[in-house]
């Protein structure tokens, strides 16, 4: 490889290449320093899940039988030490019993292990920020979640297969994951991922949404996520545009997929990744994000909630210096994208959240001139799904894939707001007045953040 021309991140960040681990990452925050102790001892009194729940989530997709070993994992975690050596443990369990599987020649069986170990060894991965050593730690879990992986999608029910995404003087790894007994080009929906997200665990083992759906999904690890953060492949402020339309060039020359009917989702901190992306691909079927993160200067995020969420994301971005990184943190705004997104926008969010005060995805909405739909659950954290609304009223999940369902079938988007309560009741009116209804109440305060150094355009509506 060439010499690297960049040896420490501009004010944007990294652009989008890879490059060797700058000396002395991954460095802790100050906050992280301070209260590694307070973190230890909410994980003994809360649990591992104490920030929002991981185990849950990248458990749900090995189904019942992945709650065998996420919930020894939530038994036995106690501080933050233990949570690579814990699910490192447990993966080595499953990726035995599917090793054993095949030599028996058990290939139904094998593969069920063989997918569950790689959701641990991936979760092994999850404290990487923590130490040079922990890093090393992540790269050894890293081969063996790949191991698996690969032992997994040779015997998948489904055609499923690898493909790099060219970037910089490398590349991301992704999988492509096709609907069975596919006929003809598919439609698909390239997924991008939040802080915590690695890609192996974005498709269900059995019983996919998508797949169900006769849509394809593409899962690519983009920089600062799973693998590419391993590679050398750091968060910049804009990086994520240019990973994400390589992602959906390569889509475009698969002949199993078509390129007419692309759609584009992203989870957690992946919702601004993809209004971002969304911005610069206008001929999307539609973009769809949930648990959202769309406050502007990202201040919830990083210095009101749980130490390691910085922390985490300040090694995805490749800094060693917090000032450094709190002012490239605070450059960080969505104005100018959303007034870009010309496509139809779905957003289904907390009305509580923790990480992202909901006012700022209304802010965005407002500006965002393609067809728009909200869902709000009354009373849901960031991770939607802890509260009443979200236990009682239509999974989220749900809705996003019926919803592309709707738009590859070409059937029109309605601009409306749907507000599920806490009995699981849903009321649904027109977005417009909602949202100025609902912008009228906020603090004015709020409009200070969304004037910055990328958001140079007035709002389109409102």
């Amino acid at each position: 490889m060439p010499a690297d021309p960049m040896t420490h991140p501009g004010s944007d960040g990294w652009d989008a290449d890879i490059h060797p681990f700058p000396a002395g990452w991954p460095a802790p925050t100050r906050r992280m320093s301070e209260q590694r102790w307070l973190v230890d001892a909410v994980i003994r009194q809360v649990g591992v899940d104490w920030d929002q729940g991981r185990t849950r989530y990248i458990g749900n997709a090995g189904g019942v039988d992945a709650e065998i070993d996420f919930g020894q994992a939530r038994e036995r975690i106690t501080k933050l030490a233990d949570v690579e050596r814990v699910f490192a443990t447990l993966g080595a369990r499953r990726e035995r019993l599917a090793e054993a599987a095949i030599a028996a020649g058990h290939d139904v069986t094998a593969r069920k292990h063989a997918f569950i170990a790689s959701l641990l060894w991936g979760a092994a991965e999850w404290t990487f920020f923590a130490s040079p050593e922990q890093v090393r730690r992540a790269e050894v879990a890293n081969q063996h979640k790949r191991r698996c992986h690969d032992l997994w999608m040779e015997r998948a029910p489904h055609p499923v297969r690898r493909i790099r995404v060219p970037y910089g003087r490398g590349s991301l790894s992704g999988i492509l994951h096709l609907p069975p007994n596919a006929d003809g080009p598919v439609p698909c929906v390239l997924h991008v991922g939040g802080m915590d997200s690695f890609k192996e665990h974005a498709v269900l083992m059995s019983g996919d949404r998508y797949l169900d759906r006769g849509i394809a999904r593409f899962l690519v690890d983009l920089p600062g996520q799973g693998e590419a953060v391993l590679d050398g492949a750091f968060i910049g402020r804009t990086n994520m545009v240019e990973a994400g339309l390589a992602s959906l060039e390569v889509l475009r020359q698969q002949p199993d997929i078509d390129a007419s009917r692309l759609g584009l989702t992203g989870v957690s901190f992946g919702s601004w990744w993809a209004t971002q992306i969304a911005a610069h691909a206008p001929d999307l079927a539609g973009t769809a994000v949930w648990a959202v993160v769309h406050e502007a200067g990202l201040e919830h995020i990083f210095e009101q909630v749980s130490p390691t969420f910085k922390a985490r994301f300040m090694a995805m971005a490749g800094y060693v210096d917090e000032d450094a990184f709190d002012a490239f943190a605070r450059r960080w705004r969505l104005d100018d994208e959303a007034t870009r997104v010309t496509h139809p926008y779905l957003v289904l969010a907390g009305e509580d959240d923790e990480l992202s005060p909901i006012e700022h995805t209304y802010r965005l909405l407002d500006r965002v001139p393609g067809p728009r739909e909200l869902v709000v659950y009354r009373g849901e954290r960031h991770s939607i799904g802890g509260g009443p609304a979200a236990r009682l009223g239509p999974n989220a999940m749900d809705l996003a894939a019926d919803w592309f369902a709707d738009r590859f079938a070409g059937r029109p988007t309605e601009e409306r707001v749907t507000v599920v309560d806490v009995t699981g009741q849903t009321a649904t009116e027109p977005l417009e007045p909602w949202l100025a209804s609902a912008i009228a109440r906020m603090d004015p305060a709020l409009d200070d953040l969304h004037v910055g150094a990328n958001s140079a355009q007035e709002p389109t509506r409102g």
